[in-house]
């Protein structure tokens, strides 16, 4: 076929077809051997290229000095980022330099950092700057953090063990050195340093051991300088380099400054060559008048003024609406006097946050409401909306004031139990004209507490109420509050995230347990009684109505018998309904169950273990956190339960609590 086509066609056009698979052929012959070695040598190299693809070995360093700050300036951090600089850039390290970070900026150093790190690099972070020690962690303080703002010192830090954690991280075979220059104060509650497992082949240097201080001398920090010198010491940078460093420091300063070291590094790894070329300016020195008697250091705060600024702490937090803020506190307070607060508000927060995005969510028929959940065991209580923009569901008209609101609803057919007590003689009780209508209850008996999971509720013991009392028959509501305030006896406060004005019939809230005191002051001035809180036994011996039962109503749930989530209407998540819309109990007492948390009289103590048993209040000298009953439109059924009991700072207001008064009939 070949021979066919090439006789076809013209005979110049043939022979010179020849020629060319002639001479074709010949190179083809003569390329092969030397195709075939390229070809091997192609190969040989692409092994190594492929491996180099992640770079070999080398030596990276991320240098970070803050001195700019607001509220404490430092004098020498940037001039001992300069100087470490120059030092790990003779020591072969390719150094990123950055000063005066805030939170944001030192985060994405760090990320850009660890970003660029290969499996085998050997990695330094160097910090030169303001630090602290919460929660048994070193954190690194950025330009940002404010002494005014104390959250900010914990919540927007850089902890050490992050970082580490960072560089580390898919390096198990790499080495990780952190050096850091700053100080371990305890500005907030002691606690020892946190045990910590470091990860393989790293080192992390402090300046300053766990509570203590961190010097600067005339040019650097006292511990940078040296550390410079023990770098240019020896042939070879070795873990026992930075010791060396850490044995200058408390030697010259006779002991007033301890640096330590956390190593799984091996003791002979070699971390850099000296170079011949590193120069130690003489101004690093450290000079006898710089070492016991040095005042410029790398903290804070004084380390005095623990207790104070625990106080200043909770007040820059405790109208917060951020989980982080209360996370920040029990970081740096894990046993503060406002731990349990704290953590009740992360968690109502938390709960707001998911009801939020709930809401958000495409709405759904309001016949389809979720089932309940089972009562046992009791979560947190949940949490106000933070910031709601909704704002309530106007009043309905048929409800115009408190005293009128009993006509709402009538007994509810629930009611199987005799009440074990009669109210007194004489009906409601209604002082002035501005006074709450109270419910006269004779003296009696009853089992207080309860044996469900919640350790607070035990033991459950019999309780005598030796006298007659009387009982607010409705929560105090905002028109009663507003009179005191029209008074000028109390002030003026507005639900928290509320948006509208509440009608004078809904019950008052945000207000904390102090305000409450004043309430009663005022009121029995003007009703000439001596109004007070119930006793928290008062208080649950008029909620259980005579009856036993987990609910007053029994021992299930029932839809529409209280305001509370997923409990029935009249229900509105953004606020509770008017006093009087559910059903009273036994006792014709109304809202005992749900709508707001109630103040009591009692301190809080977390057991009824050696509580009194004769119904008078349970209080402590100098109480600080106090009862409230009953839970609120914003929990569930669980919370509803005759036995439910919690806690709250007594000087904090909270949009879920409100309370009843009380007075004595004698």
């Amino acid at each position: 076929m070949q021979r066919d086509a090439l006789h076809s066609k013209p005979d110049g056009q043939g022979v010179n077809m020849w020629r060319t698979l002639l001479i074709a052929g010949v190179l083809l012959m003569i390329g092969l051997p030397h195709a075939q070695a390229n070809a091997a040598s192609v190969a040989a190299l692409s092994s190594p290229s492929i491996a180099t693809t992640a770079h070999a070995p080398r030596h990276l360093a991320l240098v970070i000095g803050n001195a700019d700050y607001v509220d404490h300036p430092l004098a020498s951090a940037s001039r001992d980022a300069d100087d470490m600089t120059a030092a790990l850039d003779a020591l072969g390290f390719d150094v990123t330099q950055r000063t005066n970070l805030d939170e944001a900026a030192m985060r994405q150093a760090l990320d850009a950092f660890a970003t660029r790190l290969g499996p085998n690099d050997t990695a330094l972070v160097y910090f030169a700057g303001h630090g602290l020690q919460a929660g048994g962690d070193a954190l690194l303080v950025p330009l940002d953090a404010r002494e005014q703002r104390p959250a900010t010192l914990v919540r927007d830090t850089l902890s050490a063990k992050d970082i580490v954690e960072r560089m580390t991280r898919a390096r198990p075979d790499a080495a990780n050195i952190v050096v850091l220059d700053m100080c371990l104060t305890d500005l907030f509650e002691k606690t020892n340093a946190r045990t910590w497992t470091l990860p393989p082949r790293t080192l992390v240097a402090y300046a300053a051991a766990p509570g203590n201080d961190a010097a600067e001398s005339e040019r650097n920090g006292r511990y940078t300088a040296a550390l410079l010198r023990a770098l240019g010491a020896d042939a070879s940078v070795t873990p026992s380099t930075f010791a060396a460093a850490a044995s200058d420091v408390a030697r010259t300063s006779r002991g007033a400054q301890r640096p330590w070291i956390a190593s799984t590094l091996d003791a002979g790894f070699a971390i850099a060559d000296a170079s011949t070329n590193m120069r130690i300016a003489d101004a690093n020195a450290i000079h006898p008048a710089d070492s016991a008697n040095a005042v410029r250091t790398r903290g804070i705060l004084p380390k005095d003024s623990n207790e104070q600024y625990e106080l200043t702490f909770w007040e820059s937090i405790k109208d917060s609406t951020y989980p982080s803020d209360y996370e920040a506190y029990l970081k740096a307070y894990p046993n503060g006097r406002f731990a349990a607060l704290a953590k009740a508000r992360i968690d109502r927060l938390h709960a707001a946050g998911n009801a939020k995005a709930a809401a958000s969510a495409p709405a759904a028929p309001p016949a389809a409401t979720a089932t309940p959940a089972a009562p046992a065991p009791k979560p947190p209580p949940s949490a106000p909306a933070a910031a709601t923009t909704t704002a309530p569901e106007k009043p309905r008209p048929s409800v115009p004031a408190a005293p009128a609101a009993a006509a709402v609803t009538a007994p509810p057919a629930a009611i199987t139990t005799k009440p074990a007590a009669k109210t007194a003689s004489g009906g409601e009780i209604k002082d002035c004209p501005t006074c709450p209508v109270l419910i006269p209850l004779s003296s009696g008996s009853f089992t207080m507490g309860s044996n469900n999971d919640d350790p607070a509720e035990k033991p459950p013991h019999r309780v005598s109420i030796g006298r007659a009392f009387a009982i607010g028959k409705y929560e105090v509501t905002v028109e009663q509050w507003n009179a005191c305030v029209d008074a000028g006896a109390c002030t003026r406060v507005a639900a928290e995230g509320e948006t509208a004005t509440p009608p004078g019939n809904a019950p008052m809230r945000n207000v904390s347990w102090d305000d409450a005191q004043v309430y009663v002051k005022w009121l029995s001035k003007v009703g000439g009684k001596a109004y007070r809180l119930p006793t928290e036994a008062e208080w649950e011996y008029a909620a259980r109505g005579g009856t036993q039962s987990t609910y007053w109503w029994g021992d299930q749930m029932k839809k529409g018998t209280a305001d509370c989530k997923d409990c029935g209407d009249p229900y509105k998540p953004d606020a509770p309904t008017p006093v009087g819309s559910f059903a009273a109990n036994p006792y014709g007492l109304y809202d005992m169950n749900g709508s707001v948390w109630e103040w009591v009289a009692d301190c809080w103590h977390s057991s009824y273990k050696s509580a009194p048993v004769d119904g008078r209040a349970w209080d402590d000298p100098s109480c600080s956190v106090r009862v409230i009953r009953g839970g609120s439109w914003r929990e569930g059924a669980s919370y509803m339960q005759s036995a439910t009991r919690f806690k709250y700072s007594s000087s904090v207001r909270q949009s879920q609590n409100g309370f009843r008064v009380a007075r004595d009939m004698e």
